[in-house]
């Protein structure tokens, strides 16, 4: 069995590290590039920047900020936000991204999701996806979780994976910011239809948390999460001694450098 990841989320407005609850009610959280310094030392396996606020606002990702992250950490390093063309998945990548995620724009132009896949590889490509159940279905949602669309969640997935999509990252928007758990049970149908990694975000609380979307309660390739360990209530390298104790496959010891040259 592969190795799970863990994966610190910093969500970005104004240059800042925030975090609230379904991206409401935001806090301050400190400086990104310190934060990412952090985690990269402390044995994270990838890291993901969001600019929770670049779609809503229609602004591009800031690449200045990309620059100084990529420059600091030593791990894979997902960034995601306004990226609504090629263009703007390109000035990543050249800031220093090792993927891109794409979420609202590729709900309203799937192509996207194929023109990246084509031109990068499916591995640069991470198709976030966020959803809420309204009268007992996922359905998608955009513009961190403000406007419904007409997509159902697996279906959806299914469809992102064919565009040439290299991982999915789930967001349960009933769940996020809650610390109350992952949506488990929505995990393990994603990784049964889809042959391509999943990673689960929202709801994590505590070591048991992730434990449990990793095992096979929810069959995830990853667990991502944000509040824990910004709060420094989980730190990266305990929490993978207290997975491997729980039979759960991970890196342990200080990360290697495995970012893309």
């Amino acid at each position: 069995m592969l190795a799970k990841r863990i994966i610190p989320c910093l969500d970005i407005k104004n240059g800042r590290t925030v975090k609230g609850v379904r991206f409401a009610g935001l806090s301050d959280m400190g400086d990104p590039v310190e934060m990412a310094g952090v985690y990269s030392d402390e044995g994270a396996d990838e890291l993901v920047f969001l600019d929770i606020s670049a779609t809503l606002e229609g602004r591009k990702t800031f690449a200045g900020l990309v620059e100084r992250i990529a420059a600091r950490i030593n791990i894979p390093f997902t960034v995601g936000g306004g990226i609504s063309c090629i263009e703007d998945a390109s000035l990543l990548l050249k800031a220093g991204a090792d993927k891109v995620s794409v979420n609202s724009a590729a709900v309203n132009d799937p192509r996207l999701i194929s023109d990246l896949a084509k031109l990068y590889g499916s591995q640069f490509v991470v198709a976030a996806i966020d959803a809420m159940q309204i009268n007992g279905k996922w359905i998608v949602t955009t513009h961190g979780g403000s406007r419904t669309t007409d997509k159902e969640l697996f279906s959806w997935a299914k469809e992102v994976q064919e565009r040439g999509a290299g991982e999915i990252l789930f967001t349960s928007m009933d769940h996020d910011g809650t610390k109350k758990g992952y949506a488990c049970q929505v995990y393990k149908k994603l990784s049964e239809i889809l042959s391509i990694p999943v990673i689960a975000s929202g709801g994590a609380g505590k070591m048991e948390d992730i434990a449990d979307v990793l095992s096979s309660r929810g069959c995830a390739d990853a667990a991502l999460a944000a509040s824990i360990f910004h709060r420094g209530e989980i730190r990266i390298d305990r929490l993978k001694e207290f997975l491997s104790r729980q039979g759960i496959p991970v890196r342990t010891g200080r990360t290697e450098n495995t970012r893309n040259e």
